[in-house]
């Protein structure tokens, strides 16, 4: 299985620096909850501190974020803008994600480097 559409440099080396960024934009909790919570439609950023018991500044750092990556995009209804995802395809990267999670038995959470069992070594 390859990545078809990986770009590639002048060299025709590997460029997977757009792959790394992507990875790491959805890379935050928070961050990922709010994409999760916009693929089920289109949400204002109270609606999202409301269903997710964060601050408002902290979801709209993270909403702004996402849309400085391209992932979320937003239209003005009034004095409020309304947030939703900017492509499907999105949608079923994290479906993807999740069958794989289901298929390694989320062996990724014990990674002692990235895993959640990692972290909160890390923090104790």
């Amino acid at each position: 299985m390859t990545m078809t559409s990986v770009a590639h440099d002048a060299s025709g080396a590997i460029d997977l620096a757009p792959a790394v960024a992507l990875f790491r934009s959805l890379g935050d909790l928070n961050r990922l909850a709010i994409v999760h919570e916009l693929a089920r439609g289109e949400r204002r950023i109270v609606d999202l501190t409301t269903r997710l018991g964060l601050a408002q500044s902290t979801v709209s750092a993270h909403v702004a974020c996402l849309r400085d990556c391209g992932l979320v995009e937003g239209r003005a209804v009034g004095r409020q803008s309304l947030y939703r995802l900017t492509h499907p395809e999105l949608l079923n990267m994290l479906v993807a994600a999740e069958q794989l999670l289901k298929a390694t038995g989320n062996a990724v959470a014990l990674c002692p480097v990235y895993g959640t069992a990692g972290r909160q070594a890390n923090s104790a």
